[in-house]
């Protein structure tokens, strides 16, 4: 497979579109969410709620996630989980029009949140069926671009929409997304990547446990997620608390907020298209380095009223996340045999997504 193969090869760009529309409907949940704070049909706690109840569906769903991509096949995960996802918005949207009220907007929340967890390990999973090794890292690049123009376009495409055409419609556009998310990826040849036996809790719990020792037995893999969880838990988590606080008290509200989250975003995405074509000789290490260039965001905080420094230090972390991140999952997809990577993957985002940056989901891998 050729590099100028990769956007003409119709199973990736079919994977590729599918997650760019999980992406868009992860990232516009909490904005119409809010804009229903705003227009009065939902309360602050309410909302805050229902985003919690779908984080915990979130964590809950990774390992299980996991598990079953290896044993049915990632794209049968990405098939249930998408539908899944879908099917969460009905409740939400019969809890706002009066039927069943906050726990059904919990219930649907949470069921939401448990298909977007228990897909994402899986679009790691398919990407090493699908592409070719030497396209593996501009295959993995361009899954993360995806994501980044997500987290951009998401938020604004919801709020245009639900000033248009009301928020109602607008999580029913959510529901088709998450539906095109589930039905857009190439099926497997028929029976490919099964497991027969049955799934009893002790099988489910033992499987689990070799996902876990597939992990220790790499430990560069160690390493890194330990590096990262340490960035995220004292950075993502610190940032996430702090900034717009700092926004508020030198700006009079969200700009620096707004514009730190475009910067970051941004830095990710101009990261992403250099990391796709080049391959340093000592790429783990330059990963590493890259990671740590988040230490910067926090420091520049300390200068708050010159705007310049804290944007230029969140483009910088945006641009080095993905010098990390590119070259991890390319790493991951390597080194983990196939029949475990889902399970893996599922161990790298699931240590990572424990710490609290969900305060401020605009921050994220």
């Amino acid at each position: 497979m050729t590099e100028t193969r990769l956007i003409t090869d119709m199973a990736f760009v079919r994977l590729w579109t599918s997650n760019t529309a999980s992406g868009l409907a992860t990232w516009a949940l909490p904005f119409v969410l809010g804009l229903l704070i705003v227009g009065g049909g939902l309360s602050a706690a309410h909302a805050g709620l229902a985003l919690a109840a779908r984080t915990v569906g979130f964590v809950l769903a990774m390992p299980v996630g996991g598990v079953l991509a290896d044993r049915s096949g990632p794209r049968r995960m990405i098939f249930g989980a998408g539908l899944l996802a879908a099917l969460g918005i009905g409740p939400i949207i019969s809890g706002l029009a009066g039927f069943g009220g906050l726990a059904a907007i919990l219930a649907g929340a949470a069921i939401a949140g448990f298909g977007q967890g228990a897909c994402r390990a899986s679009y790691q999973a398919i990407v090493p069926r699908i592409v070719a090794d030497a396209q593996r890292q501009p295959a993995n690049a361009a899954m993360t671009i995806s994501i980044r123009v997500s987290v951009l376009a998401g938020p604004m495409v919801a709020t245009a929409a639900a000033l248009q055409f009301g928020a109602m419609a607008t999580l029913l556009g959510i529901a088709a997304l998450w539906t095109l998310a589930a039905l857009l990826p190439t099926w497997p040849p028929r029976g490919e990547g099964t497991i027969s036996e049955p799934l009893t809790l002790p099988r489910f719990i033992a499987e689990l446990g070799e996902g876990f020792e597939e992990a220790r037995r790499h430990p560069w893999f160690m390493a890194g997620l330990a590096a990262l969880t340490v960035v995220i838990a004292f950075g993502y988590s610190v940032t996430s608390v702090l900034l717009p606080q700092i926004s508020e008290a030198h700006f009079g509200g969200p700009k620096l907020l707004a514009a730190s989250v475009t910067a970051y975003t941004v830095g990710a995405l101009f990261g992403a298209l250099i990391i796709a074509r080049w391959k340093p000789r000592d790429i783990g290490w330059l990963a590493l380095a890259s990671l740590s260039l988040y230490g910067l965001v926090p420091l520049s905080l300390l200068f708050p009223g010159h705007l310049v420094v804290p944007l230029t230090a969140f483009f910088i972390a945006g641009v080095g996340i993905e010098f990390f991140n590119v070259p991890w999952f390319t790493a991951l997809q390597r080194e983990i045999p196939e029949k475990r990577l889902a399970r893996v993957s599922s161990v790298d985002f699931l240590f990572p997504m424990g710490w609290p940056h969900w305060l401020w989901p605009g921050l994220r891998r």
